[in-house]
């Protein structure tokens, strides 16, 4: 075993959480509608702010450079991540450092999960409703309204109450029509590489660090060892354990918080499966067209599959028939993938 297969289903309601064009969504050609989904990056940084948050660290820090031309203009230039293991974020985040005008060796770090978008479990159970709203403050005497002409300068109050003339208008009020919201089941697919979770190469062709960075990392404990990918070096054991028990919980844990307090969803998770196949997996949490009526699907749980554990919560039996769901079925979710993390020797690997 060296990889880990887990499958995530949430339920989202009226919420966002990917902004464009008020929810990011994409068109499904076969069934002919839009889908909401939350891109694999945004799962991402999701997870190791709940990561951050569960180890009680601040993430590495990121160097923003910018160019100054001979106008004084300011133009963009490179980021560079600090391209650190001894950042839990860095170490499975992964990074690149390219430097300008490729006189500096590129250093990368391709990360350890493979992370999915967050998309609708079908075309049938997910969607993109709409709604109008409106940011009204006509109730309040003391606002202040300001009404600009074609050169940008504020209309008096004769003027303003001349141009109302003949018009239903209020300027205390604002209308925002067709803001789409994502509603509906969705799910999420992650795969850990065992071999590189807690590995970083010193292949010198492709370098996944500096050789500063290695001697430091020497110093603090991490181990020589060698993997199907060369020789490397493996994060302590101690620091192992601890970083186990904090992803297991961020990536049972993880959700989306939308950037509008308005529009907050739970996003509980219903139901999770872990194991080694990624057919079972994709098998283990699916919809079926229904034989009876058209435009109909049914979400499906297996519970029994040979290989794969699922942990159902109390909430799916809400949305979906299920037979073992359980108000300790992410706490279990967590402990299962603690021990198959534990289980994998990193230090041991050929």
């Amino acid at each position: 075993m060296s990889t880990i297969y887990i499958r995530t289903l949430k339920h989202a309601e009226h919420t966002v959480f990917g902004v464009e064009d008020g929810q990011k969504k994409y068109f499904d050609p076969k069934f002919k509608r839009y889908m909401p989904y939350s891109s694999g990056q945004q799962v991402k940084r999701s997870l190791i702010d709940k990561l951050s948050s569960v180890i009680k660290e601040v993430p590495a820090p990121t160097t923003f450079l910018f160019d100054v031309n001979k106008k004084g203009e300011l133009k963009e230039g490179e980021v560079y991540a600090t391209c650190d293991p001894s950042f839990p974020d860095q170490l499975f985040g992964g990074w690149m450092k390219a430097g300008k005008g490729g006189k500096a060796r590129t250093i990368k770090r391709r990360s350890p999960l493979s992370i999915s978008a967050m998309r609708g479990l079908h075309p049938l159970l997910a969607g993109v409703p709409k709604e109008n709203i409106s940011f009204d403050r006509s109730d309040r005497p003391n606002n202040e309204v300001i009404v600009r002409n074609e050169k940008g300068e504020a209309l008096n109050d004769d003027e303003v109450i001349a141009l109302l003339q003949g018009k239903d208008r209020s300027l205390s009020r604002k209308w925002i029509p067709n803001n789409n919201r994502a509603t509906g089941l969705f799910v999420q697919d992650m795969a850990i590489d065992l071999r590189r979770l807690f590995s970083i190469s010193l292949n010198s062709f492709e370098p996944e660090i500096t050789a500063e960075t290695e001697e430091r990392l020497r110093e603090l404990g991490w181990i020589e060892s060698e993997n199907i990918f060369g020789k490397c070096l493996v994060a302590p054991k101690k620091e192992r354990k601890r970083l186990i028990t904090a992803l297991a919980e961020a990536i049972i844990d993880w959700t989306i918080t939308s950037n509008q307090s308005r529009t907050f969803s739970l996003m509980e998770t219903l139901a999770v499966t872990i194991g080694e196949n990624a057919n079972k997996i994709a098998s283990s949490i699916r919809a079926k067209l229904s034989e009876e009526e058209d435009d109909k699907a049914t979400p499906i749980i297996e519970e029994e599959i040979e290989g794969i554990d699922t942990f159902v919560s109390t909430a799916a039996s809400g949305y979906i028939r299920t037979k073992k769901e359980s108000i300790e079925a992410m706490e279990k979710a967590k402990e299962k993938l603690v021990e198959k993390m534990l289980a994998f020797d990193y230090e041991k690997q050929l």
